[in-house]
């Protein structure tokens, strides 16, 4: 491989460190780049503009993951345009993607030996140095890391490239805003020790006039204009057209004559756009309205707006515009310049209803909702999940949505309806997390549009009202409902059009989430909860019941114990509960799922089981209540592999079979894992003497081998810490004594939070 000291010997006399010259990029037919021209001199270049104007698209073609239709991408004078990927990064080009791209089970210290490459000024020694929280943190996995720390590891390993030029983009996107002013601090300092020139592509403009010394505006797949970043940062309506939607976001960006510097190279597509006349070119107020022959097309992802005559071609149109037909509801409310996502129901300012569906089908029935909801006093916000690109009234426009997909809004309207439908469904789920106001959402639809809504109303957390309307909700809604609390209502009617039957129906809905936002319950809450109890939840079978009936004896005086069956849906409640910030802390005394999982029982987990206490950090008790069964429906639905295996006849309707040493080793191991994930307390109990009620002497699940297995490889794999302990003690799961030890565990670990956090504080 090349070093940096031979890159550089083998380049041009160009002064430019980049030189992209009317350069064209297409999705199919959606024309996203038209024509860039940008040039980066030296030191730091930021491009910023709205969602969907072809950023990251930019850096996608630079690093050649991307094809260009035409145009040049210079790299100190030397042709790079169409390479593929390694041979740019050959050349010295690092890119930092949106997201990070980290490897979440490899620690921090692997990531960065898998990156050097032994040649240059920066090495691993010197990333240590350079980022210290990443030294204290480099045996930690990245998925245990912060966002902030996730960023500073990805710069890191792009750095160890040894580039000349590193590529972000959006570098501060999802991180808080004192990580934001970290991440600034490091670019700057990179920048002034003139070790690597960067190109910047970033929506937070706060973020990129305060690290580039010039920036570029895109608008609708151009490079507008670049201008110092003094004058941005002064300019808020400027700001503002940049990042906002609707009327003001398509049109032409001002700034005086004296502070704009236009990109070195014109393309001849520009030139000729700059000598048309304008169709709109003056204020509102000073504007006339436009006869009934004309139509305003408003900006798409990828083209400005313009005006079209419906009776016949187009001539020139004189100066006017329809403050009437060009300002729909989204245009007052543009998207601000940062927001965290939300993952509480703290978070949630819950002031507004969220009317969400497809209004180019569906249009007369939830408008029809909004208006009830109106009438019943609540705010209403309408999303518009459409994907035929048609004109759109609802207060966010499917375009919005589709900008936060992760790979762009490409993604989303495409000539495949399941496509476009599977898509979106993606792109409202990231999109909903951005949003600080749900007070409540409803949504009316058939199967598609329950399947596009449904997996971000699971998102929300438990708490806040989610009603679907659907011509699916009179079968199985497993699929739809998972472990929220969605209220399913069935249409009785095919949503098309407005009827007796329908319109009773989504009243029903409609009225039923205004009382649901308007509740005593509601108002009042506020006021219970400093007098309420925590929540601490606990997991159950009836294997494992006199356990938890004195665990929540022992506790009922300090925590409002909430029970959940351990039937596979009961523990993601539960999970479900610790990601919307409800619990307090868990005493997780029945992993069978986990069972059911391994060995394809009929009540199995899913491979995040364990995950809300990895993210979350909340105090954690475990066990292994009745991980000697795997269930089964009755007797004749088991398995053929399984009929010399042991088993009991619960009821007619449940089965369950022993589980095996092996199968036991295996999920030791698993849990183990996942213990190790943990960085909050915690502490495992294991019951030497049995873990259920047929576990017990002369029971017929009795198995001491098939216990140790178990108890042998949890032993073996969990990485025991101050945080971290294994505990094995000489009691049956459902003796006093382990309930004890149990609550007792759970007194150690709160202690040890208080110290923590007072001597933090």
């Amino acid at each position: 491989m090349a070093t940096a000291a031979n890159r550089k010997g083998n380049r041009s006399n160009s002064s430019a460190i980049l030189n992209i010259r009317d350069l064209h990029v297409y999705y199919g037919q959606s024309h996203a780049l038209q024509g860039v021209n940008l040039v980066l001199e030296k030191n730091v270049l930021a491009v910023v503009g709205r969602n969907g104007m072809g950023k990251t698209t930019l850096c996608n073609t630079i690093m050649g993951l991307k094809s260009s239709q035409s145009g040049s991408i210079r790299f100190h004078g030397e042709e790079i345009s169409n390479l593929p990927p390694y041979k740019v990064a050959a050349r010295g080009v690092a890119f930092i993607p949106q997201g990070r791209r980290l490897w979440h089970s490899l620690t921090v210290d692997e990531h960065l030996k898998l990156s050097t490459n032994n040649i240059g000024l920066w090495s691993i020694d010197r990333i240590y140095d350079t980022f210290p929280r990443i030294y204290e943190r480099r045996r930690n996995k990245a998925g245990q890391l912060s966002g902030g720390e996730q960023q500073m590891l990805a710069i890191s390993r792009a750095l160890l490239q040894n580039p000349e030029l590193l590529v972000l983009d959006e570098p501060t996107e999802g991180l808080a805003p004192i990580i934001v002013n970290q991440v600034e601090n490091i670019l700057s300092e990179l920048a002034q020790e003139n070790d690597v020139s960067i190109l910047l592509i970033e929506q937070n403009i706060s973020a990129a006039t305060s690290i580039s010394e010039d920036i570029a505006i895109m608008v609708n797949g151009r490079i507008d204009r670049v201008l110092p970043s003094r004058e941005l940062a002064s300019d808020l309506t400027l700001q503002q057209q940049l990042l906002g939607v609707g009327r003001h976001a398509h049109e032409s960006l001002v700034a005086s004559p004296e502070t704009v510097r236009q990109p070195e190279i014109e393309s001849s597509e520009t030139k000729a756009e700059q000598s048309e006349d304008a169709i709109v070119d003056t204020e509102p107020e000073q504007l006339l309205i436009p006869p009934a022959n004309l139509i305003y097309v408003p900006p798409t992802r990828w083209s400005s707006s313009e005006w079209k005559r419906n009776d016949g071609p187009l001539e020139k149109v004189p100066q006017f515009t329809s403050e009437k037909i060009l300002e729909r509801p989204f245009d007052k409310k543009t998207e601000p310049l940062f927001k965290e996502p939300t993952n509480t129901l703290k978070q949630f300012q819950r002031e507004e209803v969220f009317v969400v569906g497809t209004f180019d089908t569906k249009g007369k029935e939830l408008n029809y909702i909004r208006d009830l909801i109106l009438e019943q006093g609540s705010k209403v916000r309408t999303v518009d999940l459409s994907t035929s690109e048609k004109l759109s009234s609802a207060d966010v426009p499917p375009h919005q949505v589709a900008s936060y997909h992760p790979k762009g809004p490409s993604m989303v309207f495409t000539d495949q309806r399941g496509a476009s439908v599977r898509e979106m469904g993606l792109a409202f789920e990231r999109w909903i997390l951005y949003q600080r106001d749900v007070g409540g959402i409803i949504s009316a639809g058939g199967s598609g549009g329950t399947a596009m809504v449904t997996p971000a109303m699971r998102c929300l957390p438990v708490g806040i009202p989610k009603v679907m309307i659907s011509t699916v909700a009179s079968g199985d809604v497993g699929q739809y409902v998972g472990s929220s609390d969605i209220m399913m209502m069935y249409s009785v009617t095919d949503i098309q059009g407005l009827n007796q039957i329908s319109m009773q129906v989504l009243a029903n809905g409609a009225y039923a989430i205004a009382g649901m936002m308007n509740s005593s319950y509601k108002k009042t809450t506020k006021s219970q909860t400093s007098t309420a109890k925590p929540c601490l939840g606990m997991t159950m079978f009836g294997v494992t019941t006199p356990a938890v009936q004195q665990i929540s004896t022992l506790l009922e005086e300090k925590y409002e114990c909430l029970v959940f069956h351990a039937t596979g849906t009961g523990g993601r409640s539960m999970e479900k509960l610790a990601d919307s910030g409800m619990l307090a802390a868990v005493i997780d005394l029945t992993t069978t799922e986990v069972c059911d999982m391994f060995v394809g029982g009929v009540f199995p987990a899913d491979e995040d089981r364990f995950g809300a206490f990895i993210r979350s950090g909340i105090p954690f008790v475990g066990s292994v209540g009745a991980m000697d069964m795997v269930n089964f429906g009755a007797k004749e639905t088991v398995p053929e592999k399984f009929r010399q295996r042991t088993f009991v006849e619960h009821n007619p309707q449940v089965t369950l079979m022993r589980t095996t040493a092996e199968e036991n080793s295996q999920m030791g191991e698993w849990i183990a894992g996942r213990m190790n994930e943990m960085n909050g307390p915690v502490r495992f109990l294991l019951p030497e003497k049995g873990v259920s009620v047929l576990d017990a002497p002369g029971e017929p699940f009795h198995d001491l081998e098939a216990n140790q297995a178990l108890f042998e490889a949890l032993k073996r794999n969990i990485k025991e810490t101050g945080q971290r302990r294994l505990i094995s003690l000489p009691y049956h799961i459902n003796d006093q004594g382990f309930a004890e030890a149990l609550v007792d565990s759970l007194d150690e670990i709160n202690k040890i939070e208080k110290v923590t956090q007072h001597a933090a504080f």
